[in-house]
């Protein structure tokens, strides 16, 4: 199993309006979706506000290479500027 996170420092008030985009576009159920997809979920944080986190399980990391470069990513990447000041990630092994 391939685990990335991914952490979002989003615009002020813009976390909850950013996931819920996610989900009315259909991007978040279209990753779901994919080949080797096995979690994709957001979490948020209790202490800041602003935080978002975001882990993704996949079968390998080729999986999430190829998850990268579908359509649906570059729907999500377009969007991100009315939400997102920056993000930063991460990958870690769970057994």
């Amino acid at each position: 199993m391939y685990t990335i996170y991914v952490v979002f420092q989003c615009l002020p008030g813009r976390r909850e309006a950013f996931v819920e985009r996610v989900k009315q576009e259909g991007i978040l159920s279209a990753i779901r979706a994919e080949d080797g997809c096995l979690r994709y979920d957001y979490y948020f944080s209790e202490a800041d506000p602003n935080e978002l986190l975001l882990i993704e399980a996949w079968e390998t990391k080729r999986h999430q290479e190829i998850h990268i470069e579908q359509p649906h990513m570059a729907q999500l990447r377009a969007l991100k500027g009315d939400y997102i000041e920056s993000t930063a990630l991460g990958e870690f092994a769970v057994k």
